[in-house]
């Protein structure tokens, strides 16, 4: 069992509830900070990784991952404390908080199809993890815990663009499982003080996305399937809509929140409410990678939402510098680096 050391909200002291009206951002005390990114092994996590060791801010890294979802090839070259463990593994998570200041909470298993062919897991992972990475940080005196969470939890909510504020319906365990990590994120917060940021991602694509293997996102999915002269697979009948974020663009607001000490009292949308349909997603990355596409149309997968935009005012309004990366930007890195690795 974990024990809280020093005071009852940690280091960042208790905070009146009058504090929690509106979104905030506290000085960092640190001028270098130690940043433990779980997860850091994955597609996300190691962009994000590359982005911290490159900011003058960040002093020192850690990264937790089991690798089950990834591998470490991911970090070759990259200068970091990396722990192989599970952040369900207690001794191990506790070592990785020692003399931390912030923490990124990208682990989990990922996916809703992961989810459905394993609910339970999915469950340990998200939901589990979380809360043990959340009596970690108060027993470590961890005061700022930026999270991912996912658009997913809207689930049956029709709506366009989502707002956070708008009713979520989860379709599937994973979506479930998002919902409770944020919600403890954010029960932390209410609770014992902790300076906390869930963040519910979208579509985040770019380089390092890996291809080929059951549970391989679209965008990968789609430039494998055209760098390769093979039928692109489509879910449905590509009249489906994604709000796309490229990873470069999540990781520069992950650090910025992280080194900021920014937090919300709601989870925050992170995406910028450019809707694309699979059809025009396709019609892009043909321009891109001059390769004509065929098309294979397959059955909608089960868990999956027809359209998803992302209502951006509460990222615009705590984030007003950050500028995305357009979307036939980001899909030219990420072909760029595809054909560079395969």
């Amino acid at each position: 069992m974990f024990v809280r050391a020093g005071a009852q909200c940690g280091i960042g002291g208790c905070h009146d509830s009058d504090n929690y009206q509106s979104p905030r951002t506290r000085a960092v005390q640190n001028m270098s900070a130690s940043l433990l990114i779980t997860g850091g092994a994955g597609f996300v996590g190691s962009n994000l990784v590359r982005a911290a060791l490159r900011d003058p801010k960040v002093g020192r890294v850690v990264v937790l991952d089991d690798l089950s979802t990834t591998n470490s090839g991911h970090l070759n070259g990259v200068d970091v404390e990396f722990r192989e463990a599970s952040i369900l593994d207690e001794s191990a998570l506790t070592s990785a908080l020692n003399g931390v200041d912030a923490v990124v909470h990208l682990a989990a298993i990922p996916s809703v199809p992961r989810s459905l062919a394993n609910p339970v897991a999915s469950h340990h992972a998200n939901a589990t993890g979380t809360l043990m990475l959340l009596e970690g940080c108060r027993a470590a005196g961890v005061n700022q815990v930026v999270c991912a969470s996912s658009s997913s939890v809207y689930g049956m909510n029709p709506a366009l663009p989502k707002h956070e504020r708008e009713w979520v319906r989860p379709m599937s365990p994973y979506a479930v499982s998002k919902l409770a990590t944020e919600q403890y994120l954010l029960a932390y917060q209410s609770s014992f003080g902790l300076s906390t940021l869930p963040f519910r991602f979208f579509n985040v694509y770019g380089p390092g996305q890996a291809p080929g293997h059951a549970y391989a996102a679209v965008i990968p999915a789609f430039v494998d399937a055209l760098m390769n002269d093979r039928p692109v697979p489509v879910n449905g009948d590509g009249s489906q809509s994604r709000d796309f974020t490229f990873v470069g663009t999540v990781c520069e607001i992950l650090l910025n929140a992280s080194v900021n000490a920014v937090s919300s009292p709601e989870p925050v949308n992170l995406a910028f409410g450019v809707r694309t349909d699979l059809m025009t997603l396709i019609e892009k990355l043909e321009k891109i990678t001059g390769k004509s596409a065929t098309i294979e149309f397959h059955d909608p997968r089960p868990g999956d939402v027809p359209h998803s935009e992302a209502d951006n005012t509460s990222l615009r309004g705590l984030f007003p510098e950050i500028k995305p990366v357009e979307l036939e930007q980001g899909l030219q890195s990420t072909v760029d680096w595809f054909r560079s690795k395969y």
